[in-house]
């Protein structure tokens, strides 16, 4: 029995999704139709693909096999997609770079809060016809699950079938309002943050070790935490003490001030890690450039922004 594309598409969504009712959301069908799907594939391969368990659905050995040759097949529908996208941006376009359709993106969220939405914009109004999805979550995206199209990541996955390229270094100080340090204890120097409160991450949430940035100032205690860059930042904003902040986020939050900038300043990198399948698919690559581009724009604009206050 020869095997449909659209069967392995059903089948790929029960392997990201683990769930039948899961996978129907990503491919707009019933649980019950998903079963019957994910029966006739069995069916015609004569094999069978998963195992049900308390977790969820899991692959067996053969259904292993079996998803590099449908992520292949995926991989080669996006490219087929992609290529009619690129003719009709151009048909339309009288041959210019318009790009249409639509992207998800996964990225932490103080990307995601303070530098995405002013790229994401001006993409958006620079291609009329193209529709950007901002997934704003603090963990790593797995890509080989489709969650995204792209990921932003804040470093360098060495494992799985992904490429990486680095999109930009950014700045990160210690800050806090005029209305906390008006009434706190002295901060002249480091040690002296022994005597503030902190806020800053859940320890046992970094996701990231490159996220770990109080490790590097001895501090063990966090008064105030969260996994949110931006609930951090808006604890700040309520005179709850001092944190790490991104430079770039800075002026979206008025009143905070960057402090012991001669002690203390960290450099991190954002990277844009993609499916290795995805190379050379027209519609993705140059969006991945303007991307990257407006990215690098609009943290040296903010950051020179910031570098100008007293």
């Amino acid at each position: 029995m020869q095997t449909r594309w659209d069967d392995l598409r059903v089948f790929l969504a029960v392997v990201r999704a683990q769930t039948l009712s899961g996978a129907g959301k990503q491919v707009r069908l019933d649980a019950a139709t998903v079963g019957r799907r994910i029966a006739r594939l069995e069916e015609g391969l004569n094999a069978v693909l998963f195992i049900k368990s308390p977790q969820g659905y899991a692959l067996t050995e053969i259904g292993e096999r079996l998803v590099a040759h449908a992520e292949a097949a995926e991989a080669a529908m996006r490219g087929a997609t992609d290529d009619v996208a690129t003719q009709r941006d151009q048909a339309l376009a009288g041959q210019s770079a318009g790009l249409s359709g639509q992207i998800r993106i996964g990225a932490p969220d103080g990307c995601a809060n303070f530098l995405l939405p002013q790229v994401c914009a001006a993409l958006t109004a620079k291609h009329p016809d193209l529709d950007i999805q901002i997934v704003a979550l603090p963990r790593v995206f797995n890509l080989s699950r489709r969650e995204a199209d792209m990921a932003i990541g804040v470093s360098a996955p060495t494992a799985g079938q992904l490429t990486v390229q680095r999109i930009t270094d950014y700045k990160l100080h210690l800050a806090a309002s005029d209305a906390y340090l008006a009434g706190a204890p002295p901060l002249n120097d480091l040690k002296d943050l022994n005597a503030h409160r902190i806020v800053g991450y859940i320890p046992d949430m970094i996701f990231d070790r490159e996220l770990d940035y109080l490790a590097d100032v001895g501090v063990t205690r966090v008064p105030l935490a969260s996994n949110s860059v931006a609930v951090q930042l808006n604890l700040l904003r309520q005179g709850g003490g001092v944190g790490v902040v991104h430079d770039f986020a800075l002026p979206a939050a008025k009143g905070i001030r960057r402090v012991l900038t001669d002690q203390f300043s960290i450099s991190r990198s954002f990277f844009l890690i993609r499916h290795a399948s995805d190379q050379g698919h027209g519609r993705l690559g140059r969006f991945a450039e303007q991307l990257v581009q407006g990215m690098r724009t609009e943290t040296a604009r903010l950051e020179q922004e910031v570098s100008t206050w007293s």
